[in-house]
């Protein structure tokens, strides 16, 4: 692809003595990326958008092409140890509806990349989970609109804005509907990511003036069903629209999947890329993971038979090296295909497995996996919470990871334990499809299956638990998925193609 590097020239001080010029030498001028978005590792995180902002970053400023900066809100739970590091830069007021609001902005450069943090007390300082609150459209109206005032208040404008999710979508329509009359805001092109099309930004339509400020002149891009949408504006008004897996993509052009936003998605399908997410491959390494009974490699997996061992110990379940650990570790929600599995499970116990489930969710969920657990005690452990810790700990301890998800934009859960050595088994949607291919003995990182269906889900399972008896064939999938690079190497170099087209 052409090179669009900007380069000036200057000179050196000491005479060429030759010829007595001062050469010319040419300095490449990196252009510009910053990402806006609503967490991102480690500073926080709900789910699988922080593991993106913390490492897409990274891994672009890394290939040394783009200059790369973060905006992101400065919420109350992010930790001590990094808020005694940030650098406290400048404050303004920023608009919201008809009122103004108090903005601080903070800088901390960390692996490579500036982060720039917006204060705002009233809107940041909650307790508890950072979504879900009453007034999120003004939440994050507030720093979408900070987040632009920022860059021209620091005079950072980027040769590329990349906003994630509904809520940063209003930063695209800020910029291309209302900030366009500058010259400066004019040369930024856009690239907004969906990472689940599911949550939108839909507010009502008594919000448009009041309190985000849109003006009529773009109502038609921003309006859907009689109430405002974020998610729809960003999409039609951003230059590229991107998505975190190829075969999500394809899947948002339908309904079953768009959430009422499929003619949308297919209006804007000429400029719609995607690219599947990776991970960060030194956080999530059996080599040196600090959370792990034992390390080990794809070379020699002893460490593994002891991390089986001892998460058999500590969860009460038989110290047994031929029976296969099988792992859930998901929330615990019908998408994620856990009505599957809850009408199959007492027919998998049946079997010599063992099964271990980690997660929270709907109380009904939560409630039927800890009496499976009960009744079938030694063979079955229900864990309802988040914890890092024991995550790792059943990811190195496991044998088998399923994931039978309904729908799956990418999904970094099979990377994750693929990258343990536990082998996955998955259904074809999604970033699954996409990261986690059918062992056919020549090739294929683990198990699939297709149609969203009980008995295919068992039978798949059964086929792996087959394979794990079988130690020459158990061995070969085990390395063809630790194997499989899941780095942000690749898709980096992916995302560093959009923006220089």
């Amino acid at each position: 692809m052409e090179n669009k590097n900007k380069t000036v020239s200057t000179k050196k001080t000491v005479n060429n003595k030759a010829t007595g010029k001062l050469p010319e030498i040419k300095i490449t001028e990196k252009k510009k990326v910053i990402f806006v978005g609503s967490e991102a590792n480690p500073f926080i995180a709900t789910g699988g958008l922080a593991d993106v902002l913390g490492s897409l970053p990274k891994a672009i400023a890394a290939n040394g092409n783009f200059d790369v900066s973060v905006i992101l809100p400065l919420y109350s739970a992010i930790k001590q140890e990094f808020k005694s590091q940030f650098k406290y830069l400048t404050n303004f007021n920023v608009s919201v509806g008809w009122r103004w609001q108090y903005c601080g902005v903070f800088l901390y450069e960390y692996q490579g990349v500036k982060f720039y943090f917006l204060d705002n007390e009233y809107y940041f300082k909650r307790e508890g989970n950072i979504y879900g609150h009453y007034d999120d459209g003004e939440r994050f109206a507030f720093f979408s609109r900070a987040a632009l005032d920022t860059i021209a208040r620091l005079d950072i404008y980027p040769d590329v804005l990349h906003c994630n999710d509904w809520q940063t979508a209003a930063a695209i329509i800020y910029l291309k509907g209302m900030y366009f009359g500058d010259e400066k805001f004019r040369r930024i092109k856009t690239v907004f990511s969906i990472h689940n099309i599911e949550y939108q930004g839909v507010f009502g339509i008594d919000t448009y003036e009041s309190l985000f400020g849109f003006t009529d002149s773009i109502r038609q891009y921003i309006e859907f069903n009689g109430d405002v949408n974020l998610m729809k504006g960003a999409i039609e008004m951003t230059d590229i629209l991107s998505t975190v897996s190829p075969t999500y993509a394809n899947e948002i052009k339908n309904s079953y999947f768009a959430h009422g936003l499929e003619n949308i998605i297919n209006r804007n399908a000429h400029k719609l890329y995607g690219i599947l997410n990776g991970i960060d491959i030194d956080f999530y390494n059996p080599e040196t993971d600090k959370y792990l009974f034992a390390n080990y490699s794809s070379k020699d997996l002893s460490g593994k038979a002891v991390c089986k061992a001892e998460l058999q110990k500590m969860l009460d379940l038989p110290v047994r090296s031929d029976v296969p650990i099988i792992a859930i570790i998901s929330r615990l929600v019908s998408h994620k295909g856990l009505d599957l599995v809850k009408y199959t499970i007492e027919s998998l116990l049946h079997e010599d497995v063992q099964v271990v489930i980690l997660g929270k969710g709907e109380t009904a969920f939560e409630n039927f996996f800890n009496h499976i657990a009960y009744c079938y005690k030694g063979k079955c452990v229900s864990i309802i919470a988040y914890n890092q810790d024991l995550s790792r700990k059943i990811y190195s301890g496991a044998d088998i990871f399923l994931m039978p998800s309904k729908m799956e934009p990418c999904g970094l859960s099979q990377m994750i334990a693929s990258r343990y050595g536990t082998v996955s088994v998955v259904r074809e949607t999604g970033g699954l499809n996409d990261s986690i291919k059918a062992y056919t003995g020549e090739s294929g990182n683990g198990f699939t299956f297709h149609d969203y269906n009980a008995h295919d889900m068992l039978y798949v399972i059964n086929e792996a638990v087959r394979a794990f008896h079988n130690k020459e064939v158990w061995k070969d999938v085990q390395s063809k998925a630790m194997n499989t690079d899941f780095s942000w190497k690749n898709q980096a170099g992916k995302y560093e193609e959009l923006y220089n087209k």
